[in-house]
């Protein structure tokens, strides 16, 4: 486990480095590009654009039928995202270094985490109405940012909460399914940028009781025990979630309303979405690195796209920045008509990762097999498959920086571009951590093997080589790809997806993936 750790951290000291020059490695037929999200200073209030707060009204729905037969496009809400700069860190006193260990030792204990909840099979609970009430004409969109800044590789999104609404920058989970931001009374809480939210200066926060059904899809702060309610409709409803060894959030289940931008004929529109369910932590610890809390979009009904898709559809999609990257890009909610018209948009089922887990947390994708060099190594085909316990499987996380292949598939990778790298590239031998490591020293773009994922349906995901290696200085690089136990889960973490328009069609039951430059989204 520590040198998975260990791994890990130097992985992100390489998508940090002021070295990480990645866009200088070559790969022939190599395409790169992402979608994104942004947002203003801290803690200012949204101007009312008259929107009711309400995003479906039953005495409007005449009029909104006839609205929507004069609108071309679906409906989609846009919010945006960035990732975390590594100034910001140099600013906080903390050395890059320090950042790497950090950001290395939570993806490490993700991991973990992430195996124990796949191989003891957490119970699945039956979210909302699978039908969308009706469409609405605009999309939902939020802003992403880089999270580097902070030591994190994580991306985060920019959401207004609260009446007034007040900004929070929130880390982007497609591998949970809680949202939850800090509460005061803090009293235990990480530091975060920004002050936390309180509940007394909302006029729209409210608590969610222990006698409401929504209250049995998050775990008691005593596990084992049953919860006590006596009286279910005035009692709080408290929560206990755990993401690894150190990160957890204890709180009480909540309603507030989430105010976001919209893309419709209305430039700088916003919509508050009302009684979008969340955790209040008032406990809270971990690798969190500043921000406000987490913006769970897993499977679960709880989720943020869960509860979003009876209005919104059912798609989400991003388009992650470049790791470091200070440019805003975008996370949207609703169908994209310049994604879903995009020519190299390809497409690959959702897998189920058992027949007694139809609805989990993770994402899960069928691989068949990676290519290097264009040629399929040999990889058993049980490499892929979910074990009866629930382990192993492969899915697609925003939440995990690097990928991660479990052996004996990573040891296959690993030789395959041993084997078929340019020999003037001296191999760096015993290089910490990563590796293969090469010394490129005077090379401006050193032409790398091509790498891309085969799935069982056919369909190939092909990755430009600043997307799987990285320069930790301006003589070495190294594969950014790392591996873990025979039974462990294989994953597609979001520095393989950047500059990668990425979007979850849960209609249709796929996932799309689509080059595209998101800083320029």
């Amino acid at each position: 486990m520590e040198q998975r750790a260990a791994r890990s951290l130097l992985f992100f000291l390489l998508l940090v480095s002021p070295f990480a020059a990645s866009a200088g490695i070559l790969k022939l037929n190599s395409s790169s590009p992402l979608f994104g999200i942004e947002f203003p200073p801290f803690n200012t209030a949204v101007a009312d654009t008259g929107c009711d707060g309400k995003l479906v009204v039953a005495a409007d729905e005449a009029a909104a039928a006839a609205e929507e037969a004069q609108q071309k496009q679906p409906a989609s809400l846009k919010l945006h995202m960035t990732h975390r700069a590594a100034a910001d860190a140099a600013a906080a006193g903390r050395s890059r270094t320090d950042s790497f260990l950090d950001s290395a030792r939570k993806d490490a204990g993700r991991i973990e985490t992430m195996h124990r909840r796949a191989s003891t099979r957490h119970r699945a609970v039956a979210g909302s109405s699978s039908s969308p009430r009706r469409a609405l004409s605009e999309r939902l969109v939020a802003t992403v940012q880089s999270g580097v800044a902070v030591g994190s590789g994580e991306y985060l999104v920019d959401v207004y909460v609260g009446t007034p609404p007040r900004r929070f920058q929130m880390i982007m989970d497609t591998g949970s399914d809680l949202n939850w931001l800090q509460c005061a009374p803090c009293l235990a809480c990480f530091e975060q940028r920004g002050p936390v939210f309180d509940p007394s200066a909302s006029a729209s926060y409210r608590n969610v009781t222990c006698g409401d059904a929504r209250c049995g899809l998050v775990s008691s702060p005593a596990p084992g025990t049953s919860r006590s309610c006596r009286r279910p409709g005035a009692d709080p409803c408290p929560y206990y979630y755990w993401y690894g060894d150190q990160s957890n959030t204890t709180g009480d289940l909540a309603l507030e309303s989430f105010t976001v931008n919209l893309t419709s004929a209305s430039a700088g529109a916003t919509r508050r979405v009302d009684d979008v369910v969340f955790g209040c932590g008032h406990w809270n610890r971990g690798l969190f690195h500043g921000a406000a809390g987490l913006l769970g979009l897993g499977r679960g009904p709880l989720s943020f796209a869960s509860q979003l898709r009876a209005v919104y559809g059912h798609a989400f999609s991003y388009c992650l920045v470049d790791h470091g990257s200070d440019v805003a890009s975008k996370i949207v909610f609703g169908d994209d008509p310049v994604l879903l018209a995009h020519p190299q948009l390809n497409y690959t089922s959702f897998a189920t990762p058992s027949p007694s887990s139809s609805d989990t947390t993770f994402y899960y994708v069928k691989l068949k097999g990676v290519l290097v060099g264009g040629e399929l190594l040999n990889i058993s085909a049980e490499t892929w498959d979910v074990a009866a316990d629930g382990s192993g499987g492969t899915i697609v996380d925003s939440g995990t920086t690097l990928s991660y292949f479990a052996e004996p598939a990573y040891g296959a990778i690993r030789q395959a571009f041993v084997d078929r790298m340019d020999r003037s590239y001296p191999l760096v031998r015993d290089f910490p951590i990563l590796g293969p490591c090469y010394n490129v020293s005077g090379v401006e773009r050193p032409e790398v093997p091509e790498l891309s994922l085969l799935f069982a349906d056919g369909a190939v995901w092909d990755f430009p080589a600043e997307n799987y290696f990285v320069r930790l200085d301006p003589d070495v690089m190294c594969l950014a790809v790392l591996g873990t136990p025979h039974s462990g889960m294989n994953i597609i973490g979001n520095y393989q997806q950047q500059n990668f328009h990425v979007l979850y069609d849960l209609q249709n039951n796929r996932l799309g993936f689509a080059p595209r430059r998101c800083a320029e989204v």
